[in-house]
């Protein structure tokens, strides 16, 4: 159901919303005492903590990515890595001592930066000093994201020893011109091999990311990379809009915006994309994911259990996250988010004192905790039952949303949606701009109108 129309008229910007309030809302108030207070509060009574997640960020990479958004560090050097490491236990040895027990792990992904550039032995040192202070005895995912220009069969099959059985590589385009204008060349060849050796060595499920709207892509050789891909045959698909924002993104200043295809060709190529997966057997989850139907994400679509978190579309986004490393985010029950510091001299610094390396973060009121279950359920559910978020909330919804009330009637107008007096549902078209329903309930950008600073819907 790609109306194009309908999707053109809607292109504008809004959060991706892996948060609520989102991250750039996060305060530089909330401090070490802070997140000290809010550890206890989580984690005080040990034995009523559910299993968490851990997200470990490894920001190390050997080329730069010109469009890239990613906190990273640019280096060749893997004893920097290894010094990177001994902060990062010092770290999750801090959360050790606070919480006082070894906690039960559900998911663990390591994400970048490149956490494949870290060698065998180092992502073994890892996992090694991760398991002395978490129990990953039970966990379901352990996932990594992965280069393939610089790792292969037998980094995949050292994974697989360690526990992991979930990955996800960056492909964005096969196209050489393309790979060349944005400084990662890499061939189909290098990529495919990761994929067959996780199925080899049992890997549950593997992710492909792409990228459309970067400079001189075209319809027609898009269209070859969408090809390869579904030969290639990836269980998950997602399929990010480019966000040029070069004021804020330095390396980005070296992409000409006069080679960047326009909004007209970049609907072209994802009408296009998406006919071509959904022909194959793929499901559009929502937004810009599609999964093979025996995939968990396509589970939880049809079970109404898919959520959302940092990593985006989840299986475990109710859980507790504890984050690890420079600019890593956590959430700590349905209380508070916390981000660390995004340089590493400020973070070996804080770890030297003996401090959390907090940079900020943000204490949910009772409105944020509303409005986060609201545009939680839109993100992945698509739709909302008012009298739910009524009998949950003890408010009166139609009193309460007046305002918002109103823009969802325009959206049902235009087609977004079903509205009626019991709630809504997200029609088919509506899950291209679900991002456009969700900032409705957006108290931040209602009260600032400021949506510059996110990326395009499409």
């Amino acid at each position: 159901m790609f109306i194009r129309e309908l999707i053109g008229k809607y292109q504008t910007n809004a959060p991706r919303y892996t948060s609520y309030p989102t991250a750039d809302r996060f305060s530089l108030e909330f401090n070490q005492n802070a997140q000290l207070a809010q550890v206890e509060n989580e984690f005080g009574d040990n034995s009523a903590v559910k299993p968490i997640s851990l997200y470990i960020h490894v920001p190390f990479c050997n080329t730069l990515c010109l469009f890239c958004g990613c906190n990273k560090v640019i280096t060749n050097n893997h004893a920097s890595i290894d010094v990177y490491l001994d902060y990062l236990e010092k770290e999750i040895k801090l959360y050790y001592g606070l919480i006082g027990d070894k906690l039960d792990v559900v998911q663990l992904h390591f994400g970048g930066g490149s956490p494949s550039w870290m060698n065998n032995a180092q992502v073994t040192r890892v996992v090694s000093f991760i398991r002395e202070y978490f129990n990953l005895d039970n966990a379901k995912e352990i996932a990594m994201e992965l280069d393939p220009r610089h790792c292969g069969e037998e980094y995949v099959a050292s994974l697989s020893k360690l526990g992991f059985n979930r990955l996800s590589i960056g492909v964005q385009d096969f196209n050489p011109v393309v790979q060349k204008a944005v400084n990662r060349e890499q061939t189909f060849e290098e990529s495919n091999e990761i994929l067959v050796a996780a199925r080899k060595y049992g890997f549950q499920s593997s992710n492909v990311d792409l990228i459309y709207g970067l400079p001189f892509q075209g319809v027609a050789t898009f269209s070859e990379t969408i090809d390869k891909i579904i030969d290639m045959y990836p269980e998950r698909i997602a399929l990010f809009n480019y966000a040029h924002i070069p004021s804020l993104l330095m390396p980005q200043t070296r992409i000409k915006e006069s080679d960047l295809p326009s909004a007209a060709v970049r609907l072209d190529i994802l009408q296009m994309s998406v006919d071509k997966l959904t022909k194959a057997g793929y499901l559009f989850i929502g937004m810009d994911h599609f999964a093979l139907p025996k995939d968990e994400l396509s589970i939880a679509l049809t079970k109404k259990t898919l959520q959302r978190n940092f990593q985006g579309y989840s299986t475990f986004g109710d859980t507790s996250m504890l984050a690890f490393g420079v600019s890593a985010i956590g959430f700590l029950g349905n209380s508070s988010y916390y981000q660390n510091v995004k340089e590493t001299g400020s973070y070996y610094r804080n770890l030297d004192a003996g401090n959390l390396p907090i940079l900020r973060g943000s204490t949910l009121n009772a409105d944020d905790i509303l409005r986060r279950g609201i545009i939680q359920k839109i993100m992945c559910q698509f739709e909302l039952n008012f009298g739910v978020i009524e009998d949950d909330h003890k408010i009166n919804f139609n009193d309460y949303f007046e305002a918002e009330l109103k823009e969802l009637k325009e959206l049902h107008g235009s087609g977004l949606l079903k509205l009626s007096s019991e709630g809504f549902i997200v029609t088919e078209t509506g899950r291209y701009l679900i991002r456009n329903i969700a900032v409705v309930f957006d108290k931040y950008i209602r009260h600032d109108g400021n949506k510059g600073r996110y990326s395009t819907v499409i």
